[in-house]
């Protein structure tokens, strides 16, 4: 797993950590359908049985995938949002940081982007408020953005920060679909940093 942002992070067992790498390899190689958790194991080097003592079935962890990467993402872009002096550099630094996670992460970005989306379990039950935490930060940038006279009065945070999210979505699904890549995040980040801020500034 090349994911280094989730490596480093502290807490999970040296035991959980190898299963969740082994899950993130398995499933971008063999799709999480097709693949079983004695798949998991085996990448693991663990008994199949040890996989149930961290997580309860295949779903859960990838679920467990996936809170980690929001986890960990909301935290750097919390650290790193206090670097930007405005709302207009603290948008383009949150686009920047999505996506130049997903170019460093491409297993783990098609695990993301792909297999979890096939989970019935996770499209269809999980709360998923680790993505409300991810929007929050946004509505937080635009809301301050406004109050700052940065941002158009008329800008609805609510909506745009769905906006804002759907436009990095898929720029990362395409790009982790691209058999020749035809540009890089750092491309894509710029153009639709120059999207957004461009809409959203005040007209001087």
């Amino acid at each position: 797993m090349t994911f280094t942002v989730v490596a480093e992070k502290k807490g999970p067992s040296d035991k959980r950590r190898r299963i969740i790498d082994a899950a993130v390899s398995v499933f971008s190689r063999q799709g999480f359908y097709t693949s079983t958790v004695a798949d998991v194991a085996q990448e693991a080097d663990v008994a199949d049985g040890t996989i149930y003592l961290y997580f309860k079935n295949k779903d859960d962890l990838l679920i467990s995938i996936f809170e980690e990467c929001m986890d960990i993402f909301i935290e750097s872009a919390e650290e790193e949002l206090t670097k930007g002096k405005d709302a207009v550099e603290k948008l383009r630094m949150f686009i920047a940081l999505h996506l130049k996670l997903v170019q460093k992460n491409r297993e783990l970005a098609q695990v993301i982007q792909i297999e979890l989306r096939q989970s019935s379990k996770f499209m269809k039950e999980y709360a998923n408020e680790k993505f409300f935490g991810y929007l929050a930060i946004l509505e937080k940038i635009l809301s301050g953005g406004i109050k700052s006279g940065h941002f158009s009065p008329s800008a609805d945070p609510v909506i745009l920060k769905r906006a804002i999210f759907g436009a990095i979505d898929e720029m990362a699904l395409e790009w982790v679909l691209m058999k020749r890549k035809r540009y890089t995040m750092e491309e894509a980040a710029d153009q639709l940093s120059r999207l957004f801020v461009e809409g959203l500034e005040v007209a001087k």
